[in-house]
């Protein structure tokens, strides 16, 4: 009798402590689930109640990151397998765009090259009106010039970042860091953040002017890079080498300053004509 008073007791003792440990998981509000997932990088998606209803919002935050390799060099591990497009355009993934527009950004002049600002500034900005000209939705904002701005990998800071710096990688010309939700339910994704990088182991200036030496074209990988800002993945077939998005750069390059059919094809899909 007292085994059985004791069994009792020890299962009673449990029951009650998994009571406990659930309720007081209950009383953490949603919206701090969330919070929590994100800094986890917990990919599930967040359950939460709205008047009585279930409903299941985005994971945690996660990044893309797209590495714009000189041409001859580097390839991702898809690229290396053959894979053939039939489209010459491709996306982040389903539903994955800017959903708050517009989008402003910042410009961090300061390079090793003896850029003015006016240059660095203007050049940016053509890379970005160009994706703006190929649809009727206003994709950014105002850019503001700051200093002292930084390549955001290891968490986001809501600013998108477009700056000089060395990576450490050879042939690597520029490397773009997009921050949002890629996962669960596709209308639920977005982005929220992109920084891009302009490696300083390259000479950067106006590939146009036949006086300047060997250079990346400025414009001509900012448009690139600000594609996948936007929403646009690296293309490798040769078939859409011609296409802004193409995933090589050269010296003197500047085809990739206009969008070509495939870019505004893409573009347009994800904001319309």
């Amino acid at each position: 009798m007292k085994k059985r008073y004791t069994k009792t007791l020890i299962l009673l003792m449990i029951i009650i402590s998994i009571s406990t440990i659930v309720s007081a998981s209950m009383l953490i509000p949603a919206n701090e689930k969330a919070k929590e997932n994100a800094k986890a990088t917990d990919h599930s998606p967040v359950i939460s109640s709205d008047d009585n209803n279930l409903v299941l919002t985005s994971p945690g935050l996660e990044k893309f990151v797209f590495i714009h390799y000189k041409k001859g060099f580097g390839k991702p591990t898809w690229a290396k397998q053959g894979k053939k497009r039939s489209k010459c355009y491709d996306f982040l993934g389903k539903g994955v765009k800017w959903k708050e527009l517009s989008v402003n950004y910042v410009i961090d002049p300061d390079n090793p090259d003896g850029l003015t600002e006016d240059f660095v500034t203007s050049a940016i900005s053509a890379g970005v009106e160009e994706w703006d000209t190929h649809t009727s939705t206003e994709l950014f904002g105002t850019y503001s010039i700051d200093y002292n701005s930084s390549w955001d990998t290891d968490t986001p800071d809501g600013r998108n970042e477009l700056l000089f710096g060395d990576y450490p990688q050879d042939e690597v010309i520029a490397v773009t860091v997009i921050w949002g939700y890629f996962s669960g339910p596709p209308s639920t994704r977005e982005i929220i953040e992109f920084d891009v990088l302009f490696d300083t182991d390259f000479n950067w200036g106006d590939a146009t002017n036949p006086e300047t030496a060997e250079v990346m074209d400025l414009q001509n990988i900012a448009t690139h890079e600000i594609g996948h800002g936007v929403g646009l993945a690296d293309l490798y077939d040769t078939a859409c080498i011609e296409e802004t998005m193409y995933g090589y750069s050269n010296y003197r390059e500047t085809k990739k300053r206009d969008l070509n059919a495939g870019d505004i094809t893409g573009i347009q899909e994800l904001y319309g004509v």
